[in-house]
């Protein structure tokens, strides 16, 4: 804690990290609204799904512009702008009418939230001194945020489906006080970027593993997050309530578990392990279990998913670029473009049967359990780590010892 106490841009790194916690929360609090949304405006599943996949999808759009666009305005600005959006997008989503008028606003706070992530991690670790302890801090908003955001959507959705989206609307207003008057630029300026930067990213066989692991497991993290207020069939209080004990099991993840793991097994193994995780919890929601059954399942899986994402974000950043926005707009456009058509998919596949959906996400994260088996010795070696099977791997033993290999430790 040294190091935290002696961070000489300590406001400005918990107001970053503040507004990280409004954004997730924002994108949690519509989870245990999404059935009496359906219900009010006569909405289908798949057409309530839209409110997740319209946000996703212009997330993962936007993400490449809005890093570009630090080259030239800075992170402050950007981030203020996106926050703003959010902002505005909520509070006129608690007049809508219409599902497509819901979906058009939920894509506008998408833009917003996509020039927030763009920002947030870079310009927290570029103003901390210490990377590990800033990460850590992101880490506990957005587990915060995950906890936190289905609580606030089942207690005030416990009144009108429109509250939470305005109580948003008034957080994400607090989110850009905050960021108006306490966050700054680094002294240096990010410099300008180009699109074929990004793309150049995924030539690099180890972060294009990490890629194809990632958008298969986000994929079905959203398909969880998306689908299972459907399938559980629970009214808005008890809906929420499920999902702030998902949201908690995310948080200790990536709070309790993740890094401890990391630094006891490696960041690869770990990651294995999270992966093995969720596709086992998957199968078991795909069993249809009783409903108790079913939410103490949700539960295990918010745990894995919060271990797979905390190992993931350092993965994506010891294995990406140096600058650090070329690593963050790759990745997130991995991230959020697979997971963009998933909680839709969802809502097709519903017709066919309530656990047809966790039957195909199940199919989408065991090929990314293959491509992991297969490829987890390429993203431990610039790491210096090992995995436990890469002495079946010819490539992996072929490279052990050797000159090259002692050079990627460094």
């Amino acid at each position: 804690m040294a190091a935290a106490r002696n961070e000489p841009n300590r406001t400005a790194i918990y107001a970053t990290a503040l507004t990280a916690f409004f954004a997730i929360a924002g994108i949690a609090v519509v989870d245990p609204i999404l059935p009496i949304i359906g219900e009010e405006i006569g909405a289908t599943t798949w057409q309530i799904e839209l409110l997740f996949t319209a946000y996703i999808a212009v997330m993962a759009v936007g993400m490449i512009p809005a890093v570009l666009a630090t080259g030239r305005f800075g992170y402050k600005k950007i981030l203020a702008a996106g926050v703003t959006l959010v902002a505005v997008a909520a509070t006129l989503a608690a007049l809508s009418t219409t599902i497509g008028q819901l979906a058009a606003l939920r894509g506008v706070w998408g833009l917003g939230n996509a020039m927030f992530f763009a920002t947030a991690m870079v310009l927290l670790v570029s103003l901390a001194d210490d990377r590990e302890w800033v990460v850590g801090i992101f880490e506990t908003c957005v587990g915060l945020g995950f906890a936190v955001g289905p609580l606030l959507g089942g207690l005030l959705g416990g009144i009108s489906w429109r509250v939470p989206f305005l109580a948003c609307g008034l957080l994400m207003i607090v989110a850009l006080v905050l960021a108006v008057t306490l966050l700054k630029d680094p002294v240096d300026k990010p410099g300008p970027l180009h699109v074929g930067q990004v793309f150049a990213l995924f030539r690099k066989p180890a972060f294009l593993a990490l890629a194809v692991v990632t958008a298969t497991y986000n994929f079905v993290f959203f398909v969880i997050l998306g689908y299972s207020p459907v399938f559980l069939g629970l009214d808005v209080v008890p809906l929420g309530l499920v999902f702030t004990a998902w949201g908690l099991g995310l948080a200790a993840g990536i709070l309790l578990l993740g890094h401890r793991l990391a630094h006891a097994l490696g960041a690869v193994q770990t990651l294995g392990i999270a992966v093995g995780g969720v596709l086992v919890t998957t199968v078991l929601l795909a069993l249809g279990l009783p409903t108790a059954g079913s939410i103490v399942v949700l539960v295990v899986a918010g745990v894995f998913m919060g271990v797979a994402n905390a190992v993931l974000t350092d993965l994506s950043l010891a294995l990406g670029d140096p600058d650090r926005r070329v690593t963050t707009g790759a990745f997130n456009l991995v991230r959020w473009g697979f997971a963009a058509p998933a909680p839709v998919i969802a809502g097709l596949l519903h017709p066919l049967g309530a656990t047809v959906p966790y039957r195909v996400a199940a199919g989408v994260l065991a090929v990314g359990a293959v491509v992991f088996l297969l490829t987890a010795h390429r993203m431990a070696a610039p790491l210096g780590e090992r995995v436990t099977w890469s002495r079946w791997n010819r490539a992996a033993r072929a490279v052990e010892n050797t000159p090259e290999e002692a050079a990627s430790r460094l």
